[in-house]
């Protein structure tokens, strides 16, 4: 068709192992569960709890963007797949994923994923005034096959750019467009990391067999540049 966009290259590859970073607070019990003494108590934090979370909701009955049916279910730590396309960022969509709809962002690097995360937590730091900080994230290994979208090829792909305005909006396209045709996601050069490969999966099906890795800790000692070290076992 006359003046239609370029079809994007496809790839059918196989990950056995990728790498998510999530924050090691995420994955201890619940702060208010140490609270309930009865079954009745805990059962009310359960409820409240479902009126309040993101991935409860989205569980129950989906959100704006994502239908409850695409979530996962009985698999190893489906509450963290799907936290990953419940929790969407409305006035900050991501490079592959609108406001009303998340992605599971991973890389074929553990080292990859620190240069992304540091990237963005320099950025709320500065926009805190405060480079002092200690976190800690720990690895969530998948797996992954199917068709994907492959940026690999186009480095200079506007969805590539590091500005957010630009790199994000055209990312959205792509994603949308492969939502639309099936495709299981997007691999891409990593924008924040040289020689990095990133791969952003747009349905929960898509992350299989999750297990935990290892943990790391970024520090930041009152200036924008962190350090990273792992964490011993």
């Amino acid at each position: 068709m006359a003046g239609s966009e370029p079809a994007l290259p496809l790839v059918r590859e196989a990950f056995p192992r990728t790498i998510r970073l999530v924050a090691s607070a995420r994955l201890r019990a619940a702060v208010l569960e140490a609270l309930a003494d009865t079954d009745e108590e805990r059962a009310l934090l359960a409820e409240i709890e479902g009126a309040t979370s993101g991935r409860l909701v989205a569980e129950a009955r989906g959100t704006g963007g994502l239908s409850e049916d695409e979530l996962v279910h009985g698999v190893p730590h489906a509450k963290f797949i799907n936290a990953s396309f419940a929790y969407a960022k409305p006035r900050e969509p991501m490079r592959f994923s609108p406001e009303n709809r998340g992605a599971w962002y991973a890389a074929l690097a553990a080292e990859t994923c620190i240069f992304e995360v540091g990237h963005h937590l320099t950025k709320a730091l500065a926009d805190a005034g405060d480079y002092n900080a200690v976190v800690e994230y720990s690895e969530m290994l998948a797996s992954m096959s199917g068709v994907f979208v492959d940026l690999r090829p186009l480095p200079q792909h506007p969805a590539l750019d590091p500005e957010p305005y630009t790199g994000y909006a055209a990312g959205n396209v792509i994603a949308a467009q492969a939502r639309a045709d099936g495709h299981n996601g997007v691999i891409y050069p990593s924008v924040r990391h040289e020689g990095g490969t990133c791969i952003a999966a747009l349905w929960p099906n898509v992350v299989q067999s999750v297990v935990q890795g290892s943990m790391f800790r970024l520090i930041w000692s009152g200036t924008p540049e962190y350090r990273f070290e792992t964490i011993d076992g």
